[in-house]
């Protein structure tokens, strides 16, 4: 291997994920470099560079969806990090999303919204896509709640004319009793889903609410209303295969067949912004505790916002989302701690002020008794 490692970047960067990929192994090489990079423009399809056949390189960091270019790419006889499949069969040491906690994450939003009617948008032509799936079903089914599954009838795979699937998709839309909350496996099934419910006369958020994965911001802020998702921190992606490749050039270590990380954040937008809860006064208790969490507010803040007492608003709030108005203040004032721990770099004290604690000693260990780790471990966990 030469001073200065060369490394390929076979990663397509014609969608938010792969950018963000890219990204993370630039931060990784700024901090750890130099590396001499290859990278073009590419999408999945793109072809294998006829030049890395003779390529004197030390690695390559790729994202594989053909055959002949994993067959390619086993040829080159280098080591190789993969970023997108393990369906293929591949050799190459795999880093990627834990596809599984992004279904059980979108569940569990959506219950703690106050959805109990629940459906599913599956694109069944990837593995991921299907986990995602099965891992929401399975999440709700623990909690008592049925889930409606349908399959898209266009993927590049099985193509079909819009117009034709549009009307399907409206037609399963408009037999979902409402209100309901659908999990689009990917961003571009929540943007059909959106088209389709605009078309069909179904008013979102207030009859369905849609969540996507993987948040393209291209389709997300294109579609109508805007489209909520989930994160896929492709930064943290991007590091972690670069110091996987790092490490197995310079120390000899061998990479783990598997590597998963966590997803990030839901995106909410306005696809998704509402608290489904039939009772209406509910509804606006949830939704001023949710506006104003971080302003310290109290119980019994939320009983006068609602005209009802106490004891009333604690009994019908843990009867329909099974938590009390304490315990939902709390929540939502620790997952503001959580956001601002992975996605700034502000002081305990300064997170502690904008999430309405007053001692920051004591955020942190509520915070460490609430989730098992300090506030440090949080943040370098999810720091991307």
């Amino acid at each position: 291997m030469s001073t200065i490692p060369q490394v390929a970047m076979l990663v397509d960067t014609s969608r938010s994920y792969g950018r963000d990929i890219v990204r993370g192994i630039r931060r990784y090489v700024a901090e750890h470099g130099p590396w001499s990079l290859y990278l073009e423009s590419r999408d999945l399809k793109s072809s294998f560079p006829e030049w890395l056949k003779k390529w004197p390189g030390d690695g390559i960091l790729a994202r594989t969806v053909d055959p002949l270019l994993l067959r390619q790419l086993k040829a080159t006889k280098l080591p190789v990090i993969e970023m997108r499949t393990t369906v293929l069969k591949h050799p190459f040491p795999y880093v990627g999303m834990d596809n599984q906690i992004v279904g059980q994450r979108v569940a569990d939003h959506l219950m703690d919204r106050g959805f109990r009617r629940f459906a599913c948008y599956l694109d069944n032509s990837e593995l991921f896509f299907q986990q995602r799936c099965q891992s929401f079903v399975a999440t709700l089914q623990s909690r008592g709640f049925e889930c409606s599954v349908f399959e898209a009838g266009a993927s590049p795979s099985r193509p079909l004319r819009w117009d034709q699937h549009q009307r399907q998709l409206a037609d399963w839309l408009c037999s979902l009793e409402k209100p309901c909350a659908v999990f689009a496996a990917n961003d571009q099934l929540g943007f059909w889903v959106l088209d389709a419910a605009r078309r069909a006369g179904i008013s979102v958020p207030e009859q369905v609410a849609v969540i996507g994965a993987e948040n393209d911001k291209t389709l997300c802020e294109t579609a109508w209303p805007p489209l909520s998702s989930v994160q896929l921190r492709g930064l943290n992606v991007g590091y972690t295969a670069a110091k996987l490749l790092d490490d197995w050039l310079h120390q000899k270590i061998q990479p783990a067949k598997v590597t998963l990380l966590q997803p990030g954040d839901i995106v909410v937008r306005q696809s998704s912004d509402i608290v489904a809860v039939e009772d209406p006064r509910m509804a606006k208790a949830l939704h001023f505790i949710r506006q104003n969490a971080i302003a310290d507010i109290s119980v019994t803040d939320v009983a006068k916002q609602v005209a009802l007492s106490r004891s009333a608003l604690e009994r019908r709030m843990k009867e329909l989302i099974g938590r009390s108005p304490g315990e939902e203040i709390s929540r939502q004032r620790f997952g503001h701690v959580e956001r601002l721990l992975a996605q700034t770099d502000l002081t305990l004290d300064a997170i502690a002020e904008r999430a309405g604690f007053k001692h920051p000693q004591y955020m942190a260990e509520a915070f460490r008794k609430r989730s098992g780790i300090t506030p440090g471990e949080y943040r370098r966990q999810n720091r991307f």
